[in-house]
């Protein structure tokens, strides 16, 4: 996968680009938020009247719970992986806000509970206890949403940062989807027991299409879209190359490969049919500008899965899910473009330098290793380079991998003295990209100029 082979590609890319724009994220924001409004709207035109302590916790409670509801339903929307959603506002940005709605909507749920069960309880002159279980047990439908809202509460736990970096990513993933059954299970008792619901049938089919549409988007960009891909395409491992110290590139051979219209930058999440890794589906960025029958990706075995990759043998079957993700050439503002990369990310960007279109010394590479072994894809970045007149620079922390010079303003103004007039492109360790960040506001930077997109495995 040289220089020489994508070429013509390259300068097919480069045309298509002409008029392109990235969609702001601002419209789906609006939308999500104006179906909060909707909720809360349901809510007030179905409670004419509020009198006393316990109608005051347990209308609290209700609104809890239909905000709750209302933000199980975008979470799963939002992780669908609808193509004009993940290519425009960004798999970084999505899963953020996923994060942290998730979060938010289990603090609903909670919340929902405890104000329910106090407030009947305060209502019935009960204890707790005794209410929580005449709920339960008495009530439709709600020991399916008790089991339910236990299995939220399990996978709201593990995806919790300080469990999360302890789990392994096949643990995390499997236990994320029993937030499908989870919201199976709880979906019912919403119809059968809120008072917003009951009687009122064009509450009941809004909830009916709010929930009924997410599944169908699940359903399609999930699970079909991906069987038809990997049907039409029928990738297959071609061979695996080593680039340096514990970082490999896999040659994916398959057919019309560039009906995906993947760009440089993005990435797919791949399953390589091979023991030990058919069962997992990790994101990987391609590494070079696609061919119609050929795709690369670049890894560095930071984990099980990566490691495994080396023994994937040829001819091996690939399922493939993409592409994915917004660190494309559509994100540029200025003539001008720096890529910042350290140790594996030079994956995207190494697609990025041989395709964005750039004049004789508009296009910068600055690549942070550890040692000069782990500089992968050395000699296509100079050939690359060469090629396109473009300005490539190393540094590297020593040959024993001592620390070298730090990345600060002054060095990035050194390599690119008009730095300001650039876009930059990010993508590395995230200590290394955070101090990049840092550095470049301090060099005057302006942080839409600075794109980055961290994608969660």
């Amino acid at each position: 996968m040289s220089t020489a082979y994508g070429a013509r590609t390259a300068r097919r890319y480069a045309a298509s680009l002409h008029g392109k724009r990235r969609s702001p994220a601002v419209p789906v924001l609006l939308l999500v938020w104006g179906g909060a409004a909707a909720v809360l709207a349901l809510w007030w035109s179905s409670t004419p009247a509020v009198v006393g302590d316990s109608e005051w916790i347990i209308g609290a409670g209700r609104i809890t719970g239909l905000l709750a509801g209302y933000g199980c339903a975008v979470l799963v929307g939002l992780m669908a992986r609808v193509p004009g959603l993940e290519r425009r506002v960004g798999s970084d940005r999505i899963a953020r806000w996923h994060a942290m709605g998730g979060r938010y909507t289990l603090s609903l749920v909670l919340a929902h509970l405890f104000l329910i069960v106090w407030g009947y309880a305060k209502e019935g002159a009960t204890g707790m206890v005794v209410q929580t279980v005449t709920l339960v047990l008495d009530y439709p439908d709600m020991i399916t949403a008790a089991v339910g809202t236990a299995l939220f509460v399990v996978v709201g736990l593990v995806s919790a940062g300080a469990v999360r970096r302890r789990v392994s990513y096949e643990t995390w993933y499997y236990l994320h989807l029993t937030t499908y059954a989870a919201l199976y299970l709880t979906f019912w008792h919403q119809l059968t027991n809120g008072s917003q619901f009951l009687g009122n049938k064009a509450a009941c089919a809004a909830w009916y299409v709010l929930y009924g549409g997410v599944a169908l988007l699940v359903l399609w960009y999930r699970i079909l879209v991906p069987v038809r891909l990997n049907l039409r395409h029928r990738m297959r491992v071609e061979a695996v190359v080593a680039e340096a110290p514990g970082v490999l590139s896999v040659l994916i051979r398959g057919k019309r490969l560039h009906k995906l219209r993947a760009e440089p930058g993005q990435f797919f999440r791949w399953r390589f049919m091979a023991r030990g890794l058919r069962w997992s589906a990790n994101p990987y960025s391609l590494s070079a500008l696609p061919r119609p029958d050929l795709m690369r990706i670049t890894v560095k075995a930071a984990g099980g899965h990566s490691a495994a990759l080396a023994t994937v043998r040829p001819g091996t079957r690939v399922w493939a899910e993409g592409p994915y993700g917004a660190l494309t050439a559509a994100r540029r503002r200025h003539r001008k473009v720096l890529l910042v990369a350290g140790g594996v990310g030079i994956t995207p960007l190494r697609a990025l330098f041989e395709a964005l279109p750039a004049g004789p010394g508009d296009l910068t590479l600055l690549y942070w290793a550890h040692t000069e072994r782990d500089l992968a894809l050395r000699g296509e970045l100079e050939a690359i380079a060469d090629a396109r007149r473009a300005r490539l620079y190393y540094s590297v922390d020593s040959v024993h991998g001592r620390r070298g010079a730090r990345l600060t303003a002054s060095t990035l103004q050194k390599v690119v003295p008009d730095i300001t007039q650039h876009d930059v492109y990010l993508c590395g360790p995230p200590a290394m990209t955070e101090a990049a960040r840092e550095a470049l506001a301090e060099a005057g930077v302006r942080a839409g100029h600075i794109h980055q997109e961290i994608f969660e495995l």
